[in-house]
């Protein structure tokens, strides 16, 4: 497979978990999309915040790419070199959304995100070599293709989590806006059924 054929299939991996992480968030109140839903503070939109920080890290600082806009909430270069001495509260200041940062904002800087990653991908080969500033200096430099598999394995987990919240906020469900993933003919009261076998199932298990 040629070079150039192979950037493409990742550029369009990442894109597509991309494009899921802001779909999830389609229809959704202001306070649905901050919403803590896990004991972890986790929400829709901290998720689209730390998935845009981290990639303009990966495929900006590592490369020596930078984005021209400064995130007040990330570490500066000085403390990205000592992420162990850093404290909760600045490690976890990219994964949620103030009540100011709106949903245009945050939304639109993943989009200004893309486009930067988009072009560190389009302007240099996968063996091109970088620096991650956060990770051990046994890593090594590792090369465009390990970031961009590194990207994509982040992103489409953030998706998956993004699939679980939004169902638990008002049973939306689907693996992308074009292809539901889920069988067809299907309704309410087939998904209650379905989910009561599961659940003795889950019960004849337990007492087995």
């Amino acid at each position: 497979m040629a070079a150039t054929d192979e950037k493409a299939d990742l550029k369009r991996y990442l894109q597509t978990a991309r494009d899921v992480l802001l779909w999830k968030l389609d229809g959704l109140s202001e306070y649905d999309i901050r919403r803590p839903m896990t004991p972890t503070g986790t929400s829709l939109l901290g998720m689209v915040k730390h998935v845009a920080s981290a990639e303009l890290g990966y495929f900006g600082d590592t490369f020596g790419r930078p984005f021209g806009e400064r995130l007040p909430w990330l570490p500066d270069e000085a403390e990205l070199a000592n992420v162990a001495g850093l404290s909760a509260d600045v490690l976890m200041a990219d994964m949620w959304a103030t009540a100011d940062e709106s949903r245009e904002l945050i939304t639109g800087l993943y989009r200004r995100v893309w486009a930067h990653s988009d072009a560190t991908i389009d302007a240099l080969p996968l063996d091109a070599e970088g620096v991650v500033p956060w990770w051990p200096a046994s890593a090594g430099k590792p090369t465009l293709h390990r970031i961009l598999v590194h990207m994509i394995a982040e992103t489409h987990r953030h998706a998956g989590h993004a699939d679980i919240i939004r169902e638990q906020l008002d049973g939306s469900a689907g693996l992308r806006a074009d292809n539901s993933n889920l069988p067809p003919d299907t309704d309410d009261a087939w998904w209650a059924s379905y989910r009561a076998k599961l659940e003795q199932i889950a019960q004849a298990a337990a007492g087995s």
